[in-house]
């Protein structure tokens, strides 16, 4: 795989789900949403994915409008789609039918040859009890790795 230029990220997701699975999926994307994204004009924080009449849908994308893009530009939360093989949709509608599970974008990226990827993801929600135990854990390795450089010196 070639070098990678990340454009969003989205860190919240990996904070409220349980990741299962990612895949990688192209966007079907107007000339005036690629420039902004190349600018990081664009937010995953509460994006979401949903399969209809088979397309993998995204909803909740903010692209901000292109600056010179005038007339060109659309709807900054317009739903986009998602390109991906059939036999990886049919798998993840056999997902998302399970109780609990839910598709959700990690990142967005550039790839190696500049067309604009995103990682998505099948998830599950985190109750709160893990979260606070996820918080516990980074914090006690927090402190451990601090005493061990401490030590060191």
């Amino acid at each position: 795989m070639g070098e990678r230029r990340l454009l969003a990220n989205n860190k919240k997701a990996r904070h409220d789900y349980f990741i299962e699975e990612v895949y990688e999926a192209g966007l079907v994307l107007t000339g005036t949403e690629i420039k902004s994204m190349r600018q990081g004009k664009v937010n995953l924080k509460e994006s979401y994915a949903k399969i209809d009449n088979g397309e993998v849908i995204i909803y909740n994308m903010h692209v901000s409008p292109y600056e010179q893009g005038n007339r060109y530009n659309v709807d900054p939360l317009r739903p986009r789609k998602l390109l991906l093989h059939k036999q990886e949709i049919r798998k993840l509608i056999g997902y998302t039918t399970q109780k609990g599970l839910t598709l959700v974008p990690l990142q967005l990226y550039l790839n190696g040859r500049g067309l604009v990827k995103i990682e998505l993801a099948v998830a599950r929600g985190k109750k709160l009890y893990d979260k606070r135990d996820d918080m516990a854990k980074k914090d006690a390795d927090r402190r451990i790795e601090k005493e061990m450089k401490n030590k060191w010196r």
